[in-house]
């Protein structure tokens, strides 16, 4: 029996900021102090305020230590684990409260969050299935294969409202029947877990921080549907919850919970775990399916759907990391219970990854119809640096952006929808005002470029074409013209393409144009990008008023564009200068104007 537990982030944001090393340094102080059968330390997954990593949580006091280094361990063991005294100027700011510790879920960034799809990350240790079990775990595969038919399972994920996470938001209960209905003499259920979308870190980090939950629910849709195999389809560039998927189904196996004859029900069920290289386009079901097979991942044209003819041309059902995840509290609650939380038409919770100009940079789960203000000033702790919103990219580069003048739009399926938005994976990349929203379409038109699987032409030569069209207005090349054909050229490859990479692909550019057009009219028209960004239409030159002839900002030049002598004004020779604002940076007297 441990008198307190020491949880620390094993995710892969605090990993990459050395908390193993940090866990490793505890492990070896608490021996040194004797404290090695007193104090227990677990890796956990994400706590989600991944601003703050590394993160070390303490209980039963629940002390929160942020931004935690190795050399504060010795500190934090000597005073808090052997003394009982809290180092309090190691703890997150805001937990402190004059004499008292305040609990985490009182901060603003989780006090308006409901955690479903990430009740256990950040809690239980995830290699560990006694753990898991601990949290309730594998009661709702137990109860649907002891209590329930595989109907009754449908009909109570159906009545939940539940809709997929993977971006398109299909009734999950209502993909499940489609399966189900078909007699085969194999199925299979697959778990979409290649999260592709710049920014975006959510199915990672629920398969990092609670990886049963996902092999749980696997198997409760291998129940309803009839199915007998599944595979995960992981990116390899995830080597943290490759690992941890790998322990979780060996230890689900030696358990009982995959394999034959599960709770002596006579259901058979078992999990593979496939690797995938990178490509974005394997993010789509088919392409997904494709490439599990051992084929180049393409997309194939639908109908046949996967519920008919899917992997390994058998009945498939295909739902992402955070559809699955939700599965297991469904059933073991009810329908009413995650059906009560949302908005009508977008029951329960969503996971963002909160990314871009934020203070409060990680993961989050909201219910769905929260504000997109409320995600970005309350629990984002808003735009650092003082300066203004200008808007949020959801969805990646599937998705469309929400302007600051709709700031108070609530987040759901079908209100992002009709501004042009769409919900995608979850990721959420927040821009302020240094922001050039023509460079952020250029951006995700040239990932979708590199990512296109060239099977179909739409997509194949509209992609390019639309990015060289960005490029001339990015340029300054560019006329009204250019900008017409833009908008006509993505409407075409929007209704053409095979699949949703290529019909969602001008997404990014047809958001930008409806709610920043005065931003593609000045870059064509007047030749200048209003944030500053787009480097061939920005000159720098130096206030002579301003200038005090330091001579820092001549000596940082990589090029030798800036000259002029001691204690008097400098000049910019603009044929060689090369932009890269390192002038700028330097001047500690606010001498170089850029225009």
């Amino acid at each position: 029996m441990y008198r307190s537990h020491v949880l620390i982030c094993g995710g892969t944001g605090c990993t990459s900021s050395h908390s193993a090393e940090i866990c490793e340094a505890l492990e070896a102080e608490l021996k040194a102090k004797g404290l090695e059968n007193e104090v227990k330390v677990v890796k956990t997954g994400c706590f989600g305020l991944c601003a703050l990593g590394p993160i070390m949580i303490v209980y039963p006091e629940g002390c929160f230590y942020s931004e935690v280094k190795v050399e504060n361990v010795p500190e934090i063991v000597e005073e808090h684990l052997l003394k009982g005294r809290i180092v309090k100027h190691l703890l997150y700011d805001e937990t402190v409260h004059k004499d008292e510790i305040k609990p985490l879920k009182e901060t603003n960034f989780y006090k308006k969050q409901h955690r479903i799809a990430l009740r256990n990350c950040g809690v239980i240790d995830p290699e560990n299935i006694e753990e898991y079990i601990a949290m309730d775990g594998y009661q709702a595969l137990a109860k649907c294969l002891t209590e329930m038919t595989p109907d009754e399972v449908i009909q109570v994920v159906k009545d939940s409202g539940l809709r997929g996470r993977g971006g398109g938001g299909f009734p999950t209960g209502l993909k499940w029947s489609f399966t189900a209905k078909n007699s085969a003499d194999q199925k299979y259920v697959v778990c979409n877990a290649d999260e592709g979308d710049p920014g975006a870190f959510m199915d990672r980090s629920v398969l990092e921080g609670d990886p049963h939950c996902v092999l749980e629910a696997m198997a409760i849709c291998g129940y309803a549907t009839g199915a007998s195999e599944g595979y995960i389809y992981v990116r390899a560039e995830y080597p943290i919850a490759v690992h941890r998927l790998e322990i979780a189904i060996k230890q689900a196996r030696e358990n009982g919970l995959l394999g034959k004859n599960i709770f002596n029900s006579g259901f058979d069920f078992d999990i593979f775990v496939r690797l995938g290289a990178g490509a974005f386009v394997c993010g789509e079901e088919t392409a997904l399916m494709t490439s599990i097979e051992g084929n180049r991942g393409e997309p194939r044209p639908r109908p046949p759907y996967p519920a008919v003819k899917g992997l390994f041309a058998k009945p498939t059902t295909e739902n992402n990391v955070e559809t699955f995840a939700n599965i297991p509290q469904i059933i073991l609650h009810g329908a009413e219970y995650f059906s009560s939380m949302g908005t009508e038409k977008s029951a329960g919770t969503k996971v963002f990854a909160l990314g871009g100009k934020i203070n409060n940079t990680g993961l989050v789960e909201v219910p769905m119809g929260t504000t997109l203000r409320e995600i970005i000033e309350d629990i984002g702790g808003g735009v650092p640096n003082g300066k203004k919103f200008k808007a949020a990219q959801t969805g990646g580069p599937s998705g469309g952006c929400i302007p600051a003048s709709l700031i108070d739009t609530p987040i759901d399926y079908d209100n992002l929808t009709a501004i042009g938005c769409m919900m995608g994976s979850g990721g959420l990349i927040v821009m302020d005002e240094d922001n050039c929203m023509v460079d952020i379409a250029k951006f995700f038109l040239d990932f979708t470029v590199d990512e296109s699987c060239g099977k179909c032409t739409p997509c194949r030569i509209g992609t390019k074409r639309m990015r060289e069209l960005l490029e001339k207005i990015t340029d300054g090349k560019a006329t009204l013209d250019d900008l017409d054909e833009l908008e006509t050229l993505a409407h075409y490859i929007k209704e053409n393409s095979l699949c949703g990479l290529g019909q969602t692909a001008p997404n990014p550019v047809l958001a930008t144009l409806r709610f920043f057009k005065d931003e593609y009219i000045a870059h064509i028209v007047d030749k200048k990008c209003p944030a500053g960004v787009c480097k061939k239409l920005v000159s720098y030159s130096i206030d002579a008023d301003k200038c005090k002839g330091c001579t820092a900002c001549a000596r940082k030049c990589p090029v030798g564009a800036i000259s002029g002598a001691i204690k008097s004004p400098h000049s910019i020779d603009t044929s060689k200068c090369v932009k890269c604002g390192v002038c700028m940076e330097t001047c500690r007297f606010g001498a170089i104007v850029k225009k």
